[in-house]
């Protein structure tokens, strides 16, 4: 999977997962094949006001290479302000979270809000684009609700700002993280959207990662939820993609000796 200038192989990345996706977590998913990682989404106003608590979810390694990382905002001259700064800072790619649902979010016009205003959303992917020579990012849901589904709007408003690939979550807003991811959007979006797209939602074992990728012809998969408490699951999904036999999930011996090994790298 190319995205911009970077190539993703196996096409399979890591979602940026608020409170969960520090460097210790994108460290233990990449020694398992993870190809690409997102840090958590990074508020843009406090990138630009240097807050020291917000600065620090930019913190990574050699390892942890390639790394998205995700802001959220709804000003566009703030949020391309923020996308110098990550810039500058040695990110490979940067995306602007357009679809969570978290109240607090929303209620700052940033997050899935912009799925309801598609003329700011069009006009900071400009500003980003404007702002930055990295590969760019948008990952946005299915829409507000089942009456308002503009997944396949927001798409061609990013490819005509510039922007490299979109990643789909086909739930709406209203739907949270409960029924079932709807597919057959992120088809949809395939078959009409000029950038690569990226789907996410329901992976929670590497067979998943197959249909979805068979399903729906996306160019790559992103794992979020299926990846706590099981970075094998990377391994598996290289397996499928490459058409491979899968090793199976790991055993007891395999589990306990990645967590003594952590464990031990954390206390030390």
């Amino acid at each position: 999977m190319k995205i911009g200038s970077l190539a993703i192989e196996p096409a399979a990345c890591l979602a940026p997962l608020a409170g969960i996706s520090n460097l210790p977590f994108r460290l233990l998913n990449r020694e398992f094949g993870c190809a690409l990682a997102f840090t958590e989404m990074i508020s843009a106003v406090g990138l630009v006001r240097s807050i020291r608590k917000t600065c620090r979810y930019l913190d990574t390694a050699s390892a942890d290479r390639p790394l998205g990382v995700q802001l959220f905002g709804a000003d566009p001259s703030v949020l391309a302000a923020a996308a110098a700064i990550v810039t500058a800072r040695g990110a490979d790619l940067i995306d602007l979270n357009m679809g969570c649902p978290v109240k607090k979010v929303i209620r700052t016009g940033a997050g899935a809000a912009l799925m309801k205003n598609p003329a700011l959303a069009f006009e900071i992917m400009k500003a980003v684009r404007r702002a930055t020579p990295l590969p760019l990012t948008i990952k946005i849901r299915a829409g507000w609700s089942v009456r308002d589904i503009n997944a396949l709007e927001l798409a061609m408003l990013a490819a005509e700002a510039g922007v490299d690939a979109v990643i789909v979550h086909p739930r709406t807003v209203e739907q949270g993280f409960e029924g079932h991811a709807d597919w057959q959007l992120i088809a949809q979006l395939k078959q009409r959207v000029p950038i690569p797209v990226v789907g996410n939602g329901d992976i929670h074992t590497p067979a998943d990662a197959g249909r979805m990728r068979a399903e729906t012809g996306c160019d790559g998969v992103m794992i979020g939820r299926g990846s706590l408490g099981n970075p094998w699951i990377f391994q598996g999904i290289k397996s499928v993609l490459e058409g491979v036999p899968s090793g199976g999930p790991p055993d007891l011996a395999e589990r306990e000796r990645v967590i003594r090994r952590h464990w031990s790298a954390e206390g030390a």
